[in-house]
């Protein structure tokens, strides 16, 4: 029998820290769980933005954020949304808005720096969530993570009993490949900026290629892919409250990445 396994990174592979700042409110909001902030207002869309920390710090503070991105030519992915909607209509919001600033994003980056900068961070992401009804950038995001001990271990032992594993996730695609090259994960498995439709379809066209696909994820965007999946697996291992859905649809819940291993292995036995 054939099998994949298909991961989501943030929670999952990773030991996740993520901030969010309130830009109408100038609030910082440390530790949020930012899907769960997306989808909580229909109008919420959570978006990759495709900076560099470093270029961002750098940058004067008073600056629309939107004026940068557009002067570099910067482009983003759409994460996570409730609502239908478009890129087109989203670039037109991220690309005109007039609250948010460079400086609210310097907040959030080095509010994860000043949290991470002792780990070995593997992966430093930034977006921002868009509120389509307001048409302005409502939050500004970024999110910095180590993969879990065990998670290099677990892909490795997988891949010695001949599994295939994948990363969907909705993070930026050179970041992932980044942990994924740390990890042992080929690049060619690695499915970037993916909403929880498109995680979704990853595992239905994995399902045509291999026997049974197992999806392992920690939260609400992983939900569509695992009620897909022959074998859906809840990590608890990022610290947080999920959804009873989620509990639901697992068919394993784990504490820790490296079960993933036996549970996968007894699957191959069945």
């Amino acid at each position: 029998m054939s099998i994949a396994v298909v991961f989501d990174s943030a929670g999952t592979l990773l030991h996740t820290y993520r901030v969010a700042k309130d830009v109408e409110r100038q609030e910082l909001l440390p530790g949020i769980e930012t899907v769960t902030l997306t989808f909580s207002s229909p109008e919420r869309v959570l978006v990759v933005i495709h900076v560099h920390s470093r270029e961002i710090i750098a940058t004067t503070p008073a600056t629309f954020l939107s004026a940068y991105l557009v002067s570099q030519h910067a482009g983003f992915g759409i994460s996570c949304t409730r609502k239908i909607t478009t890129a087109e209509d989203i670039g037109d919001v991220l690309y005109n808005d007039t609250h948010a600033t460079i400086g609210d994003l310097q907040d959030c980056i080095r509010n994860v720096w000043s949290v991470c900068h002792r780990e070995a961070v593997v992966t430093l992401n930034s977006g921002v969530i868009l509120n389509m009804a307001k048409k302005t950038i409502e939050f500004t995001v970024t999110t910095g993570g180590r993969p879990f001990e065990g998670a290099k271990e677990a892909i490795r032992e997988l891949h010695q009993n001949g599994i295939p594993t994948f990363i969907a996730s909705g993070d930026r695609v050179a970041k992932l490949e980044k942990m994924a090259d740390y990890l042992g994960i080929p690049r060619d498995r690695v499915y970037g900026v993916a909403t929880p439709t498109v995680k979704a379809q990853i595992v239905a066209d994995l399902q045509g290629e291999y026997d049974k696909v197992v999806m392992v994820g920690d939260g609400i965007n992983d939900l569509c892919a695992m009620k897909r999946a022959n074998l859906a697996i809840l990590t608890e291992e990022q610290p947080g409250d999920k959804p009873g859905e989620l509990y639901q649809t697992a068919h394993h819940v784990v504490k820790n990445v490296r079960e993933v291993v036996e549970i996968v292995k007894k699957l191959v036995n069945d």
